[in-house]
């Protein structure tokens, strides 16, 4: 019993789920059939907040019309999204909050969520990825997170409603462009609309987007979207795109993306906006109609209104809101089905930045518990406002007010002065958090899996024991597995025993993952009541230290035991025990605990190795301690123990902890390392310094940019948190030929390769960058599997930060001066503290010593031991002499040395002037110390000093790229006077280049090594076919394609130009492009997307030579310079036999194709093309076409390049029709091949001989509609070698004569005669009587034994050349051939002269009245012939009417049978009326055939009119036979006419079957439909007034069915006004009721809908009482899919209806539902009827069956449990009970019938006595 209630819940308030949303319970929607989904959900009996006891009694009482069937008005507040107004196919704004790789979780407005699977992207992407899987090659396959990130907004429609594990719902969401924007069609795209869709392909020149639109191509072009980087967009992508020119009514849609222009476009009425296409995300300006406490009701686009909830009014402008005032407003989401509008006028909605913020600025505090919050405010229905105390907003939903089953108070939660809640999420649509007030969930100890670490002790309850272990609960939701050895210190047997459900347990975290949701728990007593050190990850587990851990794997070579985390490491066979082990799986177990001991651990790499041996041993190393005091990123002081080669041994004080400092990481400047090691001596201490790594042992640096880097935390503690894109500061740790290994700091190593270490061309790359170079790097690959990753240093994607350049400068000096003041100290030196108080632009007094030819000595009094020199450069344009005193200018000061370099050059020496911020100079480069550079400001005489790269990853190649004194340099002032560079000016430099114009080429070759125009020498290293490889001088390979081997005009046709160059060959070539080859050869693993450049060369002398000026041609300009018909040099590039094509090349760039019919000329040669051409060969092309925009390039072989009238072109056979071949033809053109033009003699079957695909020499004849007429005749191909011609072509009608012999093709048999095909264009009759000579009665006889494209002789009987018809007969006589019926068929001869005279006498004894009706009906068609009325008529019987070839061409697609039949026959006429009483106006039309015996007189006649036939003389034999068979005829006809079942066939058997039977109304309406085969309405409305007025007026059925037919002949023949005349009578003389309803059917069949919904409106004025009217209004309604009127329909209906028959009313609509609507929603209605009426039986029963087809096994089991329990008699439990086992035994298995018995057992039990008798 309590699962039936669980599932079938009796009223009273529903369940929530355990994560707060409500669950959507059947039970719990209270208005059930309300239109207006969104008055449903918002409004709530007022009973619901009183106690529920009222609401019990109510229903307990027998008032009908109770809650339970009552609906409530329509809320007049505004509310937020709930839940349970979701609806499938609704649209709504979303934006991004977490993406995986299979799912994006999405967040909607109103705090709900929603998940994006990856199948519901886009169809493209889809069908990419089903593509990739089955090739098993991954490589282009751009994940989730490629496609979206967090805080992008989309548009998503809801696709799917599910029902999770739990009970609540999960939305599951989609952005597929066919679903989001499935009310636009073509037509109504217009400009400046703002639509959403996703990349379908990425092409040239821009993507093609999917918009979801059938009929529309929609371009985003590269050309218009020049600032936004279209080539990062990828297949799946989604856009938001503008519409800006929309083509061909709607075709072509071109777009943009630029995000600007889409923020700001606003949705104007004139886009043709509507509620079923509105939108999310539209901007729409708007007027606020209504201000009301919950929100705001707008009018927007002039006729539409829409709604915002508080969450959505922006809070600083609340104030502002008034009526009346214009604002912008963003669509939110849009409920078509009830025609709810939400919005928003959040600032970041409304000017959108295209992605909000998908955390809180204030940091992640979800989870978090807050005080002393304050209720601001409170809104009825959707929740209340808290202010937390730092003053931020967080919002609590209705639901989490009150606690999971208690009823809502909403004053008496407002009155509280201070409420605690928690933090449950936030939602970015609001950018506001949500919390809950419930203290169920206030008081968890753990509200997610995030706040649950290892190693944590937790208490839980033990929910379930599995084969794999324990399920154990420690809160609603978060559940963890103690696996099964961890259920105890050793493995239990029968852990039931121990562990029982709802039982309290204690346990430890092992290890949890708050992504997937995994916690593992472990129950064993040592590890949870440890109290060593945890080894929670791999840098816990130092040397020496101890822990407890349990081993998971056994092994030969040892025990691999594991702690928390994943962290494991091994125990090797030696540390297991200080006695030999041989066999460890004899000694231990897995799954026990033991401590081990660390012996050696390596974070990075994530192994250990411990020993149990020296764990037992004890003693635990200091050091471990000591390591652990020393942090990664901890600032420290040191003291050098010893110098070593290439580094310092420190002791970290005050710990005198061991560490290295190597000597690259003394500075970032590496001119500064050597010098400040010199400087260090054993015992000095230095300071500001970094632990980088402490793996295997400390690592230190003093790297000012690693110390900032490490102090800012911008970097990764470990694999894991590298991602792509990050930036990290590093240092380079090796030098390999394939590129630099980057080392950063927690010894993470990643590989620049050779094409990421810079933007320039690179050979050597040890002369790139140097060992302990610092530098910037951009991760750009990893490789998870083996923690391997991939960064770039290249200058032009990477970002240092501001002002790094001076920040180095400032420390490399600083560095240099603080060297200085050491190396003075040390020695205490009086001459070195000179030098240091020297500085840099200082000016001395000197006596010229000597001068010679590398410059001056000079000599200082101050400076007395001191050398003081300059170089040749500097004493330039001065003359010296030995003793001269001069003025200088200090340069350099070089302490070491003790050497001052200086100045004398006038323009540094002369007056300094001052310097402005900001102000830019020419500087010329003075002096080049190592890292360092002396410039000097031009007309200034200032000095200053820069770094000589004004980059950390800059590469100097050349030395031509290096600064050298004299160089000019463009500089800015940063700082007019640093005291960091003792008070010389800051400044920021670039060199200044000489300006010129750039060209596209140089542009290309910049980085790429070699310039456009640039004449090289190399060495040929391969010949290809199409290429030549050349080894340049720079080791660098280049290519020369085939075309640039030699001059167009030496190239003979047929050589291949490549062989006349020999391998080892020296060549002078010249760049004329560069090309991008993929190549993987550097990388140490595979990934797609390195390149290198490889130079295009050419070998031309013409080129070669410099003195010839050549400029680029770009490949459309090119491609543009062929003209069609042009004839061309190309090469052959390959051959492609999937499509038949060879593809040719005439130049680097531009490679053409040309088709297999224009490439060959003899149809022998098509199985093996490719061998008439070898790759590389030259041959003589003709241009067919030339596009660039698509690429096109066609060209021909065959000298030919358009198709002319007379000529000969190879063809290939596409279909094989009746009427002809139809024909592919060169050049895109297609053609056709009449029968009769296959040979010069006709053969019989003629297309046998022909297969699709076959190749035929054609002759082309002439063209029509683009579609050429051909001729396979000999004489046609090869006049020349023509014989004779057997059927000749027959060109018109004017070369046929009366009485010649010609044979032809059987087109078609009709009931006019035979169709014969004569020529192309010319179709000749014989008539039924002239194609045989025996009586044919059906012409289905001769189609029989004449199938199409029969060969038959004629002979031409007559010609009416103004009409254009031929006659012709088939009758042996005329042609000498035998009949075409052969006589085994054994039909009776035409019966002409005498013979026919007695017959007809003997036929007018018999029946007089019938053969002259039916001769009077047998007239008609023969009149028409003679008139020949029928020629303008397409479809009449005008027995004349031939088809000429031109109309018959149109349908040569799909062969039809001719329309050579009379308009009398049945198919010819639409289908007749349906009468709802049971008769179809359709029934045994097709047996209405004209009498044999009228055909008989019929043909005679014919004969004796044509004259041409002569009395043949018979036999006495056949005359006998003829004789009797006649009589046969005779007796069979009288027998027929007997028959009463016989359908009358004219209008006087109608009148004698009606004299019979004048009440049949039956017989009445075949009358009426005789007359309407024949198009005969007015007669038709006659015979329905004469049956009015006939049939009795008792016979009311009768009388009702005339009316009927009556109105369906109105409906379709006759107008509107004469259907309501007719209506309106019938109204008069019948019942009214089943008039309007026969006539609302009629509408309703004829599809005629407004017509019928206004018909069943006045029924449903006029009949209000009626239950049936009710009933079939709501039924046409769902038909029509009009669910929300059908619901509102029933209202109307319970209101009118007397109360006691509310509940059928409600069960029929229900059943409705079912039918025709929402099977769900019907479910719904029946369940709450009977929630309402449990003893309703026969309802149960109604339900089951409906169940048992729409339903799912599960509910219909559930439904039939409900049932078995009610409390009403016994017998009808007893049939339900036996209508369960009838359902098991059909559906079920053995033992769910087993299950049924034992129930009814039970229930036997139960009942007793009562239930067995």
């Amino acid at each position: 019993m309590a699962s039936a209630e669980e599932d079938f819940p009796r009223g009273g308030t529903a369940k929530k789920s355990t994560d707060g949303k409500p669950v959507v319970h059947r039970g719990e929607v209270d208005n059930l059939f309300q239109s207006n989904e969104q008055a449903g959900a918002k409004t709530k009996r007022k009973g619901a907040l009183k106690d529920d006891a009222k609401k019990l009694k109510k229903q307990k009482t027998g008032k009908e019309k109770s809650d339970g069937l009552a609906l409530n008005a329509a809320a007049k507040c505004v509310e937020i999204l709930h839940l349970k107004n979701l609806k499938e196919g609704m649209l709504m704004l979303g934006c991004v909050k977490d993406v995986a790789d299979f799912e994006v979780t999405v967040s909607l407005p109103c705090g709900l969520q929603g998940f994006l699977n990856i199948r519901n992207i886009s169809d493209s992407y889809t069908k990419l990825l089903s593509e990739q899987l089955d090739s098993a090659d991954t490589e282009d396959i751009f994940s989730l997170p490629h496609l979206f990130s967090p805080g992008m907004v989309i548009r998503c429609v809801v696709a799917k409603l599910d029902v999770a594990k739990g009970g609540s719902l999960s939305i599951q969401l989609s952005v597929n462009p066919k679903l989001v924007n499935k009310a636009l069609t073509s037509s109504s795209v217009k400009a400046g609309m703002i639509l959403s869709g996703c990349v379908e392909s990425v092409e040239d020149h821009g993507c093609i987007i999917d918009i979801g639109i059938s009929g529309s191509k929609a371009f985003l072009s590269k050309a218009a979207d020049k600032q936004n980087n279209l080539d990062e967009l990828k297949v799946g992508q989604f856009l938001t795109c503008k519409v800006e020119e929309v083509k061909n009514e709607g075709r072509v849609v071109r777009l943009s993306v630029n995000p600007l222009t889409v923020a700001q476009a606003c949705a104007k009425d004139e886009q043709g906006w509507n509620l079923t296409n509105l939108l999310p995300g539209l901007l729409v300006k708007a007027t606020i109609k209504k201000v009301t406490k919950h929100g705001l009701i707008l009018d927007f686009l002039s006729s539409f209104s829409g709604q915002v909830d508080f969450l959505h009014m922006e809070p600083e402008q609340a104030s502002n809101y008034t009526e009346g005032t214009e604002l912008y407003a963003c669509v939110l989401y849009v409920e078509q089905s009830t025609r709810l509008v939400g919005l928003s006028l959040r600032i970041y909605l409304v000017q959108p930045e295209q992605r909000l913020n998908p955390t809180p600025s204030c940091g992640d505090r979800i989870g978090e518990v807050v005080k002393d919050c304050k209720m601001t405010t409170v809104h009825h229905m959707s929740g209340a406002m808290l202010e937390l105390p730092d003053k931020m907003l967080a919002f609590v939903h209705r639901n989490h007010m009150k606690e999971m089953h208690k009823p809502t108070n909403e004053n008496r939660v407002l009155a509280k002065p201070e409420h605690t809640c928690r933090i449950l999420d936030f939602s970015p649509m609001e950018q506001i958090h949500f919390a809950s007030l419930r203290w169920s969930v206030i008081e968890r100890p753990f509200y997610r899996y995030h706040d649950l670490q290892a190693g944590q002790i937790v208490e839980g309850k033990v929910s379930v024991l599995l084969s794999h272990g324990m399920v154990v609960h420690l809160s609603d939701h978060i559940k963890g597995l103690v696996p099964r050895t961890h259920l105890s210190d050793i493995l239990l047997k029968n852990p039931e025993k121990k562990y029982i459900e709802g039982m309290k347990v204690k346990c430890r975290v092992l290890s949890v993952d708050p992504a997937t949701k995994k916690l593992y728990l472990t129950r064993k007593k040592a590890l949870v009541e440890t109290t060593l050190p945890l080894f929670l990850t791999f840098n816990d587990a130092r040397p020496g230290s101890i822990s407890q851990g349990y081993i998971v794997c056994i092994k030969s070579f040892g025990c691999i035991i594991r702690f928390y985390n994943n962290v494991k490491g091994l125990v090797p066979i030696s540390e297991l025990s200080s006695e030999p082990i041989i066999s460890p799986e004899e000694v231990f177990y897995i799954g026990q605990v033991l401590k081990a001991k660390v012996l050696k651990c390596d974070p990075g790499k994530e192994k250990m190795v411990l020993s149990f041996k020296g764990a037992v041993e004890g003693g635990t190393e200091e050091a471990a301690k000591l390591q652990d005091d020393c942090e990664v990123g901890k600032q420290l002081e040191a003291k050098v123990l010893k110098k070593l080669v290439n580094g310092l041994e420190v002791s970290i004080l005050p710990d005198d902890i061991r560490a290295i400092l190597p000597t690259m990481h003394l500075s970032d400047h590496l001119s500064n390392c050597p010098l400040l090691w010199e400087s260090l001596q054993e015992g000095d201490d230095i300071s500001n310094l970094v632990c980088f790594s402490n793996n295997k042992q400390i690592s230190l640096t003093k790297k000012p940019t690693v110390r900032w880097a490490l102090e800012e935390g911008l970097v990764a503690k470990d694999f894991s948190e590298i991602t792509v894109g990050m930036q990290l500061i590093g240092w380079v740790k090796n030098i390999m030929s394939y590129g630099v290994f980057v080392e950063f700091p927690y010894g993470l190593v990643g590989l620049a390769p050779k094409s990421a270490m810079t933007d320039k061309f690179v050979s050597d790359t040890a002369a790139a960058f140097q060992l302990g170079q610092t530098v910037i790097a951009k991760v750009t690959n990893l490789d998870e599997e083996k923690r391997r990753f991939l960064v770039t240093l290249k200058i032009s994607e990477v970002i240092p930060r501001d002002g790094d350049a001076q920040t180095r400068l400032i420390n490399g000096l600083q560095e240099r001066r603080a060297l200085n003041e050491v190396l003075a100290m040390k020695d205490n030196c009086d001459l070195r503290q000179q030098l240091t108080a020297l500085c840099v632009g200082q000016t001395l007094k000197l006596t010229v010593d000597t001068v010679n030819d590398d410059g001056a000595i000079f000599k200082s009094h101050d400076l007395v031991s001191a050398t003081v020199l300059a170089n040749k450069y500097h004493v330039t344009g001065v003359s010296l002499t030995e003793g001269q005193k001069v003025t200088a200018v200090i340069l350099h000061v070089d302490i070491l040395s003790a050497s001052v370099h200086v100045s004398i050059l006038p323009k540094l020496v002369e007056k300094k002037k001052s310097l402005i911020e900001g102000s830019k100079h020419r500087a010329t480069v003075q002096y080049i110390d190592k890292d360092f550079a002396v410039v000097s400001l031009d007309n200034t005489a200032k000095l200053t000093v820069i770094q000589t790269r004004s980059h950390m990853n800059e590469v100097l190649l050349s030395a031509s790229e290096k600064l050298k004194a004299g160089m000019s340099l463009a500089v800015e002032v940063t700082e007019p006077s640093c005291q960091e560079l003792q008070g010389l000016p800051l400044v920021s430099w670039q060199r200044a280049a000489p300006k010129r114009q750039r060209t596209t080429s140089d542009n290309q070759q910049d980085s790429k090594g070699h310039c456009f125009g640039e004449t090289l020498e190399g060495k040929v290293r391969t010949v290809k076919p199409v290429s030549i490889q050349v080894t340049l001088e720079d080791g660098s390979t280049g290519s020369v394609h085939v075309s640039e081997v030699m001059e167009v005009a030496e190239v003979c046709q047929g050589s291949f130009p490549t062989s006349s160059v020999k391998v080892g060959s020296v060549v002078t070539a010249r760049v004329i492009g560069g090309r991008e080859a993929v190549s993987n050869r550097f990388l140490p693993f595979s990934h797609p997307k390195f390149t290198y450049t490889i130079p295009e060369l050419t070998l031309i002398p013409s080129k070669v030579d410099k003195s010839s000026d050549f400029k680029p041609v770009g490949a459309k300009e090119k491609l543009s310079s062929y003209t069609v018909g042009e004839e061309i040099t190309c090469f052959v590039s390959k051959f492609n036999p999937k499509r038949k094509l060879l593809e040719v090349t005439t130049d680097p760039r531009i490679t053409g194709t040309v088709e297999l019919l224009a490439m060959i000329t003899d149809p022998k040669d098509a199985s093996h093309p490719e061998k008439l051409y070898k790759l590389g060969q030259a041959i003589r092309a003709t241009v067919v076409e030339t596009n660039s925009k698509p690429h096109r390039f066609g060209l021909s072989l065959t000298g030919v390049h358009k198709l002319e009238e007379g000529s000969v072109a190879l063809g290939m056979v596409t279909h094989i029709q009746p009427q002809g071949l139809m024909v592919k033809l060169p050049f895109g053109g297609k053609g056709y091949v009449a029968v009769t033009e296959l040979a010069d003699a006709y053969r019989s079957n003629p297309l046998d001989v022909y297969s699709t695909d076959q190749l035929l020499r054609c002759f082309l004849i002439a063209c029509e509609n683009d579609k050429w007429q051909l001729s396979l005749r000999p004489s046609r191909l090869n006049p020349q070698q023509a014989k004779l011609v057997k059927d000749p072509e027959v060109l018109s009608i004017d070369q046929l004569k009366e009485g010649q012999i010609i044979r032809g093709y059987v087109k078609s048999v009709g009931e006019q005669g035979v169709f014969i095909r004569l020529s192309q264009n010319i179709t000749g009759r014989a008539q039924l009587q002239q194609s045989t000579k025996y009586f044919v009665s059906n012409h289905k006889v001769l189609s029989e034994h004449l199938p199409p494209n029969t060969l038959l002789t004629t002979k031409i009987f007559s010609i009416d050349r103004e009409e254009g018809f031929v006659n012709l007969s088939l009758l042996p006589v005329d042609t000498g051939k035998p009949d075409i019926l052969p006589e085994s068929l054994r039909l009776p001869l035409r019966l002409i002269g005498e013979e026919k005279k007695k017959y007809d006498a003997a036929k007018k004894k018999r029946t007089l009245s019938e053969s002259e009706q039916k001769q009077a009906e047998s007239q008609v068609p023969k009149k028409k012939k003679k008139t020949k009325k029928a020629k303008g008529d397409d479809n009449d019987s005008g027995v004349e009417v031939y088809f000429r070839e031109e109309e018959d061409q149109e349908g040569e697609q799909e062969p039809k049978p001719d329309a050579a039949k009379p308009v009398t026959s049945s198919s010819a006429v639409p289908s007749r009326l349906q009468v709802a009483a049971g008769f179809s106006w359709d029934v045994g039309l097709n047996s209405l055939k004209p009498a044999s015996a009228a055909q008989d007189g019929d043909s005679s006649d014919g004969e004796d009119q044509d004259g041409s036939s002569k009395p043949q003389k018979k036999s006495r034999h056949e005359l006998d036979q003829e004789k009797k068979a006649t009589e046969k005829a005779l007796v069979k006809r009288e027998v027929e006419l007997m028959d009463p079942n016989l359908r009358p066939e004219d209008a006087a058997a109608f009148e004698r079957l009606l004299l019979a039977s004048p009440n049949s109304s039956l017989l009445w309406l075949q009358y009426m439909a005789h007359h309407l085969q024949a198009t005969q309405i007015e007669q038709a409305r006659a015979v329905a007034e004469r049956a009015l007025k006939t049939i009795s007026f008792r016979e009311e059925q009768e009388k009702l069915n005339v009316w009927v037919a009556l109105l369906n002949l109105e409906n379709m023949y006759g107008t509107q006004e004469t259907l309501k005349k007719v209506f309106e009578r019938a109204l008069q003389f019948c019942e009214p009721m089943p008039v309007y309803q026969q006539l609302a059917d009629i509408y309703a069949k004829s599809d005629k809908t407004k017509d019928a919904e206004g018909l069943y409106k006045t029924m449903v004025k006029r009949f209000r009482q009626n239950k049936a009217v009710w009933l079939s209004f709501g039924s046409f309604l769902l038909q029509q899919g009009q669910s929300d009127a059908a619901a509102a329909l029933l209202q109307r209906a319970l209101k009118s209806l007397p109360s006691k028959e509310s509940v059928d009313v409600i069960a029929k609509f229900a059943q409705l539902e079912f039918r025709f609507g929402d099977v769900e929603k019907g479910r719904t209605m029946l369940d709450k009827v009977l929630t309402s009426y449990p003893k309703r039986t026969d309802l149960w029963s109604v339900f089951i069956d409906l169940m048992i087809k729409h339903g799912s096994q599960k509910e219909v089991r559930v439904l039939f449990d409900r049932v078995i329990h009610l409390s009403v008699s016994v017998k009808k439990i007893k049939f339900f009970f036996k209508r369960y086992l009838e359902y098991e035994k059909k559906h079920g298995t053995p033992q769910s019938i087993q299950a049924v018995k034992e129930k009814a057992m039970e229930f036997v039990e139960a009942k007793g006595t009562e239930a067995a008798n």
